[in-house]
């Protein structure tokens, strides 16, 4: 699973994956220092942050204003493509914030209903799951349901430093 601490980074071909300990009991001052350190240092073409709680959500638990306020500037500073979590128990892609795509992948069980937001681009309560193709220039999400029909499907563009 290559998780080698309640927060930790590592690189797969051109993607760099930032995972982060997004639990209320967290090390936020510890964190935040390594994730920017980490940033800053990053070569790769694709950066992805994740972690189990969403940042911005249009289900039961909705958006986190101190997420927003703590890791929007990170996001934008280092280029930051694509954002994912669980958490919320929908399904839910958004259109380009700024230049990021935040994807919730949490319709596994017990659902929750989800509303649109103005950020929405694709939501839904159904059971699923996301599937990424990535390449040079671009990441096709599709999200996929429990008969394995694609119901989603979104590009996230590669963006320019």
């Amino acid at each position: 699973m290559n998780m080698t601490g309640r927060y930790y980074t590592f690189i797969r071909d051109n993607l760099q994956f930032f995972g982060l300990d997004t639990n209320g009991n967290a090390d936020w001052k510890s964190q935040l220092v390594c994730l920017e350190k980490e940033l800053s240092l990053s070569k790769a073409d694709w950066k992805v942050l994740f972690g189990h709680h969403p940042i911005y959500a249009s289900g039961a638990y909705g958006s986190n204003p101190n997420f927003i306020k703590i890791f929007t500037p990170l996001v934008q500073k280092y280029n930051l493509q694509l954002y994912i979590n669980g958490h919320e128990h929908h399904y839910e892609r958004t259109r380009s914030i700024n230049g990021t795509t935040y994807l919730i992948c949490g319709a596994d069980a017990r659902n929750h209903s989800v509303s649109l937001s103005v950020w929405t681009e694709y939501s839904t309560s159904n059971l699923s799951f996301a599937s990424y193709e990535v390449y040079a220039d671009r990441i096709e999400v599709s999200g996929i349901d429990t008969y394995n029909r694609v119901f989603d499907r979104g590009v996230i563009k590669l963006r320019s430093v």
